[in-house]
């Protein structure tokens, strides 16, 4: 299925077929394609890049589909990261550990910091965290695929 191209965001690289690949979710998604390019929301003289998910009901393109600003999206990418690594360790570490909980870390970016911290405010946290970590596991292959990739990517453009 074909991206688009008459919308307000204006794809520029794509990745169609998309839901072939779409993790667990593969031959069985909504998401039919990603793509970066020329942000809906830009304003005359004022350009941004985003990242777009399109999602398509099966009739028409979902108004489901999401955009996102590239820092946005590898925002997401630095906490999914820190979080598979909290979770690695919380085997070894309890609260305690956390001097500050339930702040986990503080990530410098941009002269200031993005928390990583544990949702309090959810009256089922306890139980939550169990099956987060549960999924967690059971996607570790997808998950830990895409990061090897995005890590060979990084050491291609010597980022690291």
């Amino acid at each position: 299925m074909k991206i688009p191209t008459e919308l307000k965001h204006k794809p520029v690289i794509v990745s169609e077929e998309y839901e072939k690949v779409d993790g667990r979710l593969a031959l069985n998604t909504d998401a039919k394609g990603l793509s970066l390019g020329l942000a809906q929301w830009n304003d005359r003289g004022k350009l941004d890049i985003s990242a777009k998910i399109w999602r398509h009901t099966g009739e028409k393109w979902s108004r489901q589909s999401e955009e996102m600003p590239l820092h946005r999206a590898l925002d997401l990418a630095i906490l999914i990261c820190r979080t598979k690594l909290v979770f690695k360790e919380r085997y070894f570490k309890n609260e305690k550990d956390y001097p500050n909980y339930p702040l986990l870390d503080r990530i410098g970016v941009q002269g200031g910091a993005m928390n990583v911290s544990v949702c309090t405010d959810n009256e089922h946290i306890t139980e939550d965290i169990e099956l987060f970590d549960k999924c967690l596991r059971e996607d570790d292959e997808i998950i830990s695929e895409r990061l090897r990739v995005l890590g060979r990517i990084l050491k291609e453009l010597e980022i690291i």
